[in-house]
């Protein structure tokens, strides 16, 4: 008889040793679609939102398309009734595509192209302007299409998520947003623009925050600029916080709840825009907390080596999961095939790429690991393929969709035609 013996984590289970993922055998998923595999659990996606939406039901729900823009995650999301915080026309496009209604997209990103301002003004899509440069290219695009772009401006708030560097986007030092002081000037500049209409104000201050207390300075600050905006006659619709909320990627690692988060910053919103009297919707961009874990990287075993270390070489490298490689991350790893058995030794994952930094995890405790396991990377959801490339020229790899047991190929696995597929050769080189 089969049945589980423990639970990983809240929705990763363990069963006769192997590792299961939405009732989904990882062996058998592995065997069927070939290795390496991203792995997706569809129920897990809608419980992540879900939980959002309960700790906010007041607000918008805009899913952050950057962590993970596979269509299939687009596409459940739209019909749960999330919007779209964008930032290309890449992801614009497939947003619209998935169904999410066009008042519920926010194009963001501080060096928009004038094709993609194009884009906005011709599907009527808000966009979160960045600089007083990218105001005045929209105000031209806008005005001569006969026009009106509505428009929130980024503000950078000067508030340290207490995050890793590089995914600290609200630091008076980050390329994002209008400085603070700056803001009141280039809203009473915007209202006087052709083809401009301010009807929001916008900020994000960073990735996989783990404390709630920036949250909470990061309203207060904006309230003071709403404030202020509405004084010199804004009127406001909308005010998007963004989000940032993390997950705990490791063992035992505190981290807030969408609830937290809310009871962090609903209480001081509420009270500001009472004493206001403005009732702007409050728009939250959670992207990390709604895919990360919901997802694994299944990676098969190429070679075990002892030298300084013992390096377990994995067919997936950081041209599928660069996290590691580029912030230190950590992912929890389990041997998917053993998974219950009990660690022997202490091993470092190392990727295939001619890179000395490709390394997966380092000194993990883990059962005996021998050339042919399977080697699952858990909460690989957010930038995990969508940061993925072609380098060391290997194609990228599959993606599948689980829920209750079965499992639908979302992606198909790349192979070597798809690395020449928009190159040309010169006549001469014939």
């Amino acid at each position: 008889m089969c049945c589980v013996m423990f639970m990983i984590k809240d929705h990763l289970e363990i069963r006769n040793n192997h590792l299961i993922i939405g009732s989904a055998d990882t062996a058998e998923l592995a065997e069927q679609y070939g290795t390496p595999l991203y792995v997706t659990n569809e129920s897990r996606v809608i419980e992540n939102f879900s939980a959002y939406r309960e700790a906010f039901p007041e607000a918008d729900i805009y899913y952050a398309a950057k962590a993970n823009a596979s269509f299939a995650i687009l596409r459940m999301l739209s019909r749960e009734g999330a919007g779209a915080d964008v930032f290309s026309y890449g992801e614009l496009y497939m947003a619209l595509l998935a169904g999410i209604p066009r008042k519920k997209i926010l194009f963001n990103g501080n060096s928009k192209t004038d094709f993609e301002l194009e884009k906005a003004v011709e599907l009527g899509i808000r966009v979160s302007v960045d600089s007083q440069d990218e105001l005045h290219a929209l105000s031209k695009i806008a005005d001569k299409s006969g026009k009106a772009a509505e428009i929130a401006f980024r503000v950078n708030p000067d508030v340290s998520p207490k995050t890793h560097p590089k995914i600290s986007t609200g630091l008076r030092t980050s390329k994002f947003g209008i400085p603070s002081e700056e803001v009141v000037s280039i809203y009473r500049e915007a209202s006087e623009l052709p083809g401009i209409s301010p009807c929001g104000i916008h900020c994000h201050i960073g990735s996989q925050i783990l404390d709630t207390s920036p949250f909470k300075e990061t309203v207060q600050k904006m309230m003071d600029l709403v404030e202020k905006v509405v004084e010199i006659g804004i009127h406001l619709e909308f005010v998007d916080m963004g989000s940032g909320l993390g997950i705990p990627y490791k063992k035992g690692e505190p981290a807030p709840t969408p609830q937290d988060h809310a009871d962090a910053i609903l209480p001081l919103f509420k009270e500001r825009t009472e004493a206001l009297g403005i009732s702007p919707v409050l728009i939250l961009e959670p992207g990390r907390y709604i895919v990360a874990d919901t997802t694994i990287l299944l990676t098969r075993v190429n070679t075990v080596k002892k030298a300084v270390k013992n390096f377990v070489g994995v067919d997936a490298g950081f041209n599928l999961l660069i996290r590691p490689a580029m912030y230190d991350s950590y992912h929890h790893v389990v041997v998917a095939n053993k998974a219950s058995s009990p660690p022997e030794d202490i091993y470092t994952i190392a990727g295939p790429i001619c890179e000395t930094g490709d390394i997966l995890a380092k000194d993990r405790e883990l059962p005996r690991v021998e050339k042919g396991d399977l080697i699952a990377l858990l909460d690989a959801g957010a930038y995990g393929f969508s940061m993925s490339s072609q380098y060391n020229g290997r194609p990228r790899c599959a993606e599948v969709l689980v829920k209750n047991g079965a499992s639908d190929l979302i992606r198909s696995r790349e192979d070597v035609e798809d690395l020449l597929a928009k190159q040309r050769l010169p006549a001469r080189l014939m």
